[in-house]
């Protein structure tokens, strides 16, 4: 729940959490190097997704910050503890469209709700959709400890104070999340690396399609949104980004590592922040920045580079429940009684 965890108290776009993107993770399948997967997870209640929702996949492979392939996910209304998924897949121009288009791969499958997973082979793609556990591991009431109540609602000052902040415990080790597992052939991918990958969850309002969440890097928008700006940023597009967000990445740096103008500047482009896509080259092994898998500690990442290095790493160990055959994310903890 990387990018769902937002400056401690944003709520989830239009106060629902079925819009609410958490993670988004490309690596090579540990089953078959030759493979490439994609999982956007979104709603941390795991229940259903919006069924006036377009949750999306965005995939750029030519480097012109245009999605080249779009894998687009529909869902029925769910009825009685159930819910069914369309997907489509568009390439090229067609990828660009906003709805979901495309040649439709799967039509009206099974949502899995409970411990064993629906899996939909369809040609050459391996898909899933439905309640996993969550692979995000962090300290949230650490992280709250380094919150700075005079900054407003977002990590405006990121300092120890004295002690470290943490406190030894991960708040996600019973959490669920709700998963969409997309694998493909690299090849598939071209041969222009890295590519460049983003989610989008939209919906539609009044006949409009709102584009309502984005998900990139992890814990990009969680720490340098605020209440004022995070429905303009979710609504972006990620060939704006540079533009448009530069300045505020620049000001929040200044105030959590010190950073000057340039500084801050060249650590961006060193992270690849901005635009705020994920980028994965699969000739190399998925290690965030490249890709993103299930033990990449993302919040250590993200809180040494905005303090310069100056918060220490939270002691963290990643979840041991993921898998390595597909969907690869673990399954789903027991509700609670």
């Amino acid at each position: 729940m990387s990018n769902h965890f937002t400056g401690l108290s944003l709520g989830p776009p239009l106060g629902d959490q079925r819009l609410d993107l958490c993670d988004l993770y490309a690596f090579q399948s540990p089953a078959d190097p030759a493979r490439t997967v994609f999982i956007l997870n979104a709603n941390p209640t795991a229940d259903a997704l919006h069924p006036d929702a377009i949750y999306r996949l965005n995939i750029d492979t030519d480097g012109d910050l245009l999605a080249d392939i779009a894998v687009s996910y529909v869902f029925s209304p769910p009825q009685n503890g159930k819910q069914t998924f369309t997907v489509f897949v568009a390439k090229g121009a067609e990828a660009r469209s906003v709805e979901a288009v495309g040649t439709k791969i799967i039509s009206d499958a099974e949502v899995s709700f409970g411990p064993h997973p629906n899996i939909v082979k369809v040609g050459n793609y391996t898909v899933f959709t439905g309640s996993r556990s969550d692979a995000f591991f962090f300290d949230y009431d650490g992280i709250k400890n380094l919150y700075d109540t005079r900054g407003g609602r977002n990590f405006t000052a990121l300092h120890l104070g004295g002690k470290a902040p943490w406190t030894g415990v991960d708040s996600n080790t019973e959490a669920n999340v709700f998963s969409t597992v997309f694998e493909l052939p690299t090849s598939e991918l071209g041969n222009k690396f890295p590519i460049r990958v983003w989610g989008r969850c939209s919906v539609r309002r009044d006949g409009k399609l709102l584009h309502v969440d984005r998900a990139g890097h992890p814990s990009v928008s969680s720490f340098f949104n605020t209440d004022d700006t995070k429905e303009e940023y979710n609504a972006s597009e990620p060939i704006n980004d540079r533009a448009r967000w530069t300045d505020m990445f620049v000001h929040l740096m200044g105030h959590t590592g010190n950073y000057t103008r340039d500084e801050a500047i060249a650590a961006i482009d060193a992270d690849g922040l901005l635009p705020d896509v994920l980028s994965f080259d699969p000739g190399k092994p998925a290690k965030y920045p490249n890709g993103r898998s299930f033990t990449d500690d993302v919040i250590n990442h993200r809180l040494a580079f905005l303090s310069k290095g100056d918060i220490p790493p939270t002691g963290l160990k990643p979840h041991t429940d993921t898998l390595r055959e597909f969907p690869y994310i673990g399954t789903p903890h027991p509700a609670k009684t």
